[in-house]
């Protein structure tokens, strides 16, 4: 059965429609959406940066929504390529996960820390490759997790460690209800060809870059995460639980501040998650909406619209400043800069001048990017290939909403 055209909008990126025709970019809930019961396979793929950071949004969200349910979601993060002797991105991430929510989160790691291409490929590596699938083929036929993450396994494949006609024919007799997600480049068209989602992370032009070539200065620790497919709010947590697991790691209080825009009502994407890492780490996580209920309509904008943006706005810079945050999510900033609800130019001051320390993530789609595009570190498109909402499947709680 298709899900509802509002729920649709939030997952597949697909430009909004006002019932009369006109396109439009807006955000809407999700809160009536009749959910599906089958679990599906996700893929995030591509050379830019998201795709890991997106899973640990997904078990996050779906921790969230156990929580609030009262019942029990567990979770395997099982990461391909990943042996020890190196520090990886999402450790700390997952690190937090563990720590707020003990006994949901089990993980494996396999493989060696070095990169290596196909032809320089050992015994080692197949065997460590091999031993990582038993166990993820032990998990899928036990049915004792909600979500699977199978971190760089699309890489695995590539290299040729595994059979993917093998992988391909396990994970689609899955158990039903059971969420799987593959990261990493390069999956395989096989892999592909059996998914629900693919989103494809396209990575652009860092400032390192621009400085190199153009020499003018950008003050670092700026992610964009943009585009029409799945994993741009999903980044921007697992962003979060990065930085509340180095302060973990640090014995520090790294606080975080979630501001969201155009996301006045309830039933929104982020809503479990948040709540979960709010629950966890009460002292360390702040979070705040703005807007109305409502889609914004391009050319329809209401004089509340511009109000509380501005009032957003107003918050986003005072804390960006003020140094206390590590890390300051603006989710769906984009669309409200795209929409004009705000002007340009204050942001990018802001972006300048923030303290070295503080991180800002910037999420949401636009038409038009805006001056601030050319000062992020990390700029990631997420591009949808693939959305099993579009085969008419019901979206499913705590994963797509």
């Amino acid at each position: 059965m298709k899900p509802k055209t509002e729920a649709r909008r939030i997952s597949t990126g697909a430009k909004a429609s006002s019932g009369k025709g006109r396109p439009g970019i807006g955000i809407v809930t999700a809160a009536d959406s009749r959910e599906r019961s089958l679990g599906q396979l996700h893929i995030y793929d591509g050379d830019g940066k998201g795709k890991s950071q997106a899973a640990l949004g997904v078990v996050l969200r779906t921790i969230g929504l156990g929580i609030c349910e009262k019942r029990r979601t567990r979770v395997l993060l099982l990461r391909f390529l990943k042996g020890p002797g190196r520090a990886y991105d999402e450790d700390s991430a997952i690190e937090a996960l563990q720590q707020g929510f003990p006994h949901l989160i089990d993980q494996v790691r396999t493989g060696r820390a070095d990169f290596f291409t196909a032809s320089e490929a050992s015994q080692f590596d197949r065997q460590e490759a091999q031993r990582g699938w038993d166990i993820a083929k032990g998990a899928i036929a036990s049915a004792l997790y909600s979500v699977v993450v199978l971190d760089e396994l699309n890489p695995v494949l590539d290299l040729g460690l595994l059979e993917v006609e093998e992988v391909v024919r396990t994970l689609t007799h899955r158990s039903e209800g059971m969420e799987i997600i593959v990261t990493g480049r390069a999956a395989p068209a096989a892999l592909v060809q059996v998914a629900d989602l693919h989103s494809e992370m396209r990575a652009h032009r860092t400032t390192a870059l621009m400085e190199e070539q153009l020499g003018t200065f950008a003050p670092g620790g700026i992610e964009i995460y943009t585009g029409e497919g799945k994993g741009k709010s999903t980044s921007a947590l697992g962003k979060a639980l990065q930085a509340i697991g180095r302060g973990i790691s640090q014995d520090k209080s790294h606080r975080v501040l979630i501001l969201q825009w155009l996301k006045g009502g309830s039933g929104y994407t982020e809503d479990s998650a948040i709540a979960a890492l709010r629950e966890s780490y009460p002292h360390l996580v702040d979070h705040l909406r703005s807007g109305r209920d409502a889609i914004v309509w391009r050319g329809q904008q209401q004089p509340i619209d511009y109000v509380e943006a501005e009032r957003a706005w107003e918050i986003a810079r005072a804390a960006i400043s003020s140094g206390l945050y590590k890390t300051v999510i603006l989710d769906e900033l984009n669309p409200s800069v795209d929409l004009e609800l705000l002007p340009v130019e204050p942001i990018v001051q802001t972006l300048l001048r923030k303290p070295v320390e503080t991180e800002v993530i910037i999420t949401g789609r636009c038409k038009h990017p805006p001056a601030y595009f050319d000062l992020a570190s990390v700029h990631s498109e997420m591009v949808c290939h693939k959305h099993y909402a579009e085969q008419g499947v019901d979206l499913k709680r705590g994963v797509d909403y």
